[in-house]
């Protein structure tokens, strides 16, 4: 029933509405609909789709098969509605990962227009977020450019609260006092919002980026936790309706390096638009130049476009590819 898909070691389920409601869940006939009434829905549908089959777990893996369930399409047709479910329950507004294999799904059943198409993510924080995809081939590897749009800035791109600026690199920056308790290296953080909420922490020796095995062990993984995630699993704090976390480093010209722990999910081998804000943060601080921009993560390494206009980010666009898993 579910088909799962590896984007750069981030994993998703895919599975239509019409066979989950087939099984006995009961999801309204609409993805808006079902946005607003996930809590009714969404821990039944990850229980059926991403939780492992009874004695299949394999030793040290994670507690679900896969980083989320993708839900759609919900039309035969382009523009397509789909649903993005953290395997917690909740809703993300956009994974650059998730929409990535949503494309690929729609390419193999013969929907992908070869023009590309429009998705529209729906959640419960607010509007749909629209993300345009077109198939591309990279240096013989085939895959779709993502249309982010433009990114914004500062605390106030992502309702974060009771924060200080600092300096780094000559640019002004966010103190996150909650980062800065569990690492002192954690003092300066970058905002960014590129469709869900970020907070890359800007780092001056890749040596000092987090394991991603150190962030599923104490005291980390409950600190980071309570940083990422809303309540009532997290607190909230600096964002109520938590943050995507980053940590970056410099390696070399239009080169970053990056760690993820993602809300709803926690440490994983890559994000899409995780690496989007990384190289947005990136940029925002003079480490990168417009153009292109590649953020290695455990996972892989993903070129993000970066297109500037008399100094003003414009537009970012991501490159992603999909492989379904036997």
């Amino acid at each position: 029933m579910t088909q799962f898909y590896d984007a750069r070691g981030n994993i998703y389920g895919v599975v239509s509405p019409q066979r989950l409601r087939a099984a006995g869940i009961d999801l309204p006939v609409s993805a808006a609909q079902c946005a607003v009434s996930r809590l009714a829905w969404s821990q039944a549908a990850i229980a059926l789709c991403c939780d492992w089959p009874e004695g299949q777990r394999p030793a040290g893996s994670k507690s679900h098969r896969s980083d989320g369930l993708l839900i759609g399409p919900f039309q035969p047709a382009a523009p397509f509605d789909v649903l993005i479910v953290n395997t917690d329950g909740t809703l993300a507004e956009r994974s650059g990962n998730g929409l990535t294999i949503f494309s690929q799904s729609l390419l193999e059943q013969g929907l992908m227009p070869a023009e590309g198409a429009l998705l529209r993510v729906h959640h419960d924080k607010g509007d749909a977020v629209e993300t345009s995809v077109k198939p591309a081939e990279i240096e013989g590897v085939s895959g779709f450019w993502l249309d982010l749009g433009q990114p914004g800035f500062g605390p106030s791109a992502v309702d974060a609260q009771n924060i200080e600026s600092r300096e780094f690199n000559g640019r002004e920056v966010s103190h996150v006092e909650p980062l800065a308790q569990l690492d002192p290296a954690w003092q300066h953080s970058q905002f960014v919002r590129i469709g869900n909420p970020h907070c890359v922490t800007l780092l001056t020796d890749v040596a000092q980026l987090p394991g991603n095995s150190k962030m599923r062990e104490s005291p980390w993984a409950e600190g980071l936790t309570r940083i990422a995630y809303a309540m009532p699993t997290g607190a909230g704090q600096p964002c109520p309706a938590g943050v995507n976390l980053q940590w970056a480093a410099l390696e070399f010209a239009q080169r970053i390096v990056a760690r993820v722990f993602e809300r709803g999910e926690g440490p994983t081998a890559s994000s899409g638009t995780s690496a989007s804000a990384v190289a947005c943060a990136a940029w925002a601080v003079g480490w990168v130049a417009s153009g292109e921009v590649h953020v290695v993560m455990p996972g892989g390494t993903a070129p993000v476009l970066l297109e500037e206009e008399q100094g003003e980010l414009m537009r970012v666009r991501l490159f992603g590819t999909a492989r379904l898993m036997d």
